[in-house]
């Protein structure tokens, strides 16, 4: 019993050495950290079309891929990217796995006590989708409605306001895709979102638009220089027109500048 007691504190041991090594960063000359000083390793779902989704080749494409590799590039680094599922992103970044995550996280309180958001990259809100011939026009009717969300997300926090019966899902499509086939009554989820799996044929339809909401990067609290160094980036990345370049590109419109 002694010594399977001293096996198992000795494994422990190794367990916790191994992780810490793993979340171990390099300090940079600006005191900057990041996993490798030469690469900026940003994490997104993969689930989120069109904002990130694989391709064949197990890479991402998407508006957030293309923001994060346009940040890495602005800041003379090899973008790298790191898919980890939604509700686990968070955890990600604050354990190390990811130097950032790009992967459109709306600011709020209750997350901004365990990570930092730069300033918004794009501009949002969640919206109330339904079957074309649905009754539910405003949030008053979502009323012992059961309402479908993306797990991790904080629209499952919107739904809660209006309705107890929410069931969620591993991304924002696959509640869509439920909808679509008839499960559910409505479906709160990013307005673009929505509005793109309209587009490719979803049988859904958008009705109110519940809040705006800003959409931020996320890191880790105590990298206070990478999160100073990525929000100069976004700034020239605003100026010089490329954040709007790939906005248009995925939506037809400029979601990057904050609505009036």
């Amino acid at each position: 019993m002694w010594l399977n007691k001293k096996l198992i504190l000795f494994f422990s041991l190794i367990a916790v050495c191994f992780l810490s090594a793993c979340a171990e960063k390099e300090e940079l000359a600006d005191g900057s950290k990041l996993i490798h000083n030469d690469q900026f390793v940003f994490a997104a779902s993969g689930e989120f079309k069109p904002f990130s989704y694989m391709n064949d080749d197990l890479t991402m494409s998407g508006f957030d891929v293309e923001v994060g590799e346009a940040i890495a590039k602005e800041m003379g680094l090899k973008p790298v990217q790191k898919r980890i599922k939604f509700k686990g992103i968070v955890e990600g970044v604050k354990t190390g796995r990811a130097d950032a995550a790009v992967a459109s996280h709306t600011i709020n309180p209750q997350r901004s006590k365990h990570v930092s958001f730069t300033t918004p990259y794009y501009y949002s809100g969640p919206q109330i989708f339904t079957r074309p011939d649905s009754d539910i026009k405003t949030v008053e009717d979502l009323a012992g409605k059961e309402v479908a969300v993306a797990k991790g997300s904080t629209y499952a926090d919107t739904a809660a306001k209006y309705t107890d019966d929410i069931k969620t899902y591993d991304s924002d499509i696959t509640a869509l895709q439920a909808l679509n086939t008839g499960r559910h009554d409505a479906v709160i989820t990013d307005f673009v979102t929505g509005k793109n799996a309209a587009k490719e044929g979803f049988k859904i339809k958008g009705q109110q638009l519940i809040e705006r909401s800003e959409q931020a990067i996320v890191l880790p609290q105590d990298n206070p220089k990478l999160l100073k160094r990525i929000n100069e980036t976004l700034e020239k990345l605003r100026e010089n027109g490329t954040l709007t370049k790939i906005s248009i590109k995925y939506f037809g419109e400029d979601i990057t500048k904050k609505p009036e």
